[in-house]
């Protein structure tokens, strides 16, 4: 991810608050991360370029956006809630976050593609249990807080669902006749103010939206409206 702020620091290690900073004072104090106030809420922290080295990631280092602040929150609610459902976990899913995503892609991107906020994968053979419901399947996900126009979020969904090639992979194979499509369906995670224009949007597009599932944004995707104690 991009970064995050304490309080979301504090779920993932499943800790306190105060916990996360002192975490995050120490991954500073050897140089792995950095830390500050870039928004309402408390501080944000994200990974320097020897912290995402000890990661063993390539992605380049750089403080998160202050224009996708409250976009990168949103999005890093939805992978927690996700991973705290106890089927995520059984079934051996795991998240491939925007950030992998545009690295992959490196030089490639073109003009027309769009990067869906993160995919999730489900393995065709999770260990231990039955497979789930959703065994092999790749979902695109998108943290909708603004809404588009119904056009051009028709257009987003159709390019999601008609994709058949991983990101990266050279543009003749990105959308193939005939392959089966990459994304198995595409989850909207929206705000009020964004979910009319998504369903809009999905009643658009005929039998392909029965691959369209609409879900309200977490409880905690917005910027926190002061800093807790």
């Amino acid at each position: 991810m991009y970064g995050v702020q304490l309080d979301q620091l504090a779920e993932l290690l499943g800790g306190t608050i105060r916990q996360a900073r002192a975490q995050a004072a120490r991954w500073v104090s050897h140089g792995l991360a950095e830390s500050a106030v870039l928004s309402q809420g408390p501080p944000w922290v994200w990974l320097t370029r020897r912290g995402l080295q000890a990661c063993g990631l390539r992605y380049g280092a750089g403080s998160p956006a202050l224009a996708r602040l409250e976009h990168i929150r949103a999005v890093t609610a939805t992978r927690l809630a996700l991973q705290a459902v106890p089927g995520y976990r059984d079934g051996g899913a795991y998240w491939r976050s925007e950030r992998h995503l545009r690295a992959r892609l490196g030089g490639q991107r073109g003009s027309r593609d769009h990067l869906p906020d993160a995919e999730v994968h489900w393995p065709d053979e999770p260990a231990g249990g039955a497979p789930p419901e959703f065994a092999g399947e790749c979902w695109a996900i998108e943290a909708e807080l603004t809404p588009k126009t119904v056009v051009r979020t028709v257009a987003i969904m159709r390019e999601l669902l008609a994709r058949t090639g991983d990101y990266g992979c050279p543009a003749a194979e990105a959308r193939v006749a005939g392959l089966p499509p990459r994304h198995a369906r595409v989850v909207y995670l929206c705000s009020p103010a964004a979910a009319g224009t998504v369903l809009r949007a999905r009643a658009a597009l005929g039998s392909l939206a029965a691959r369209i599932q609409v879900r309200a944004l977490p409880a905690a995707a917005s910027l926190p409206a002061r800093t807790p104690a």
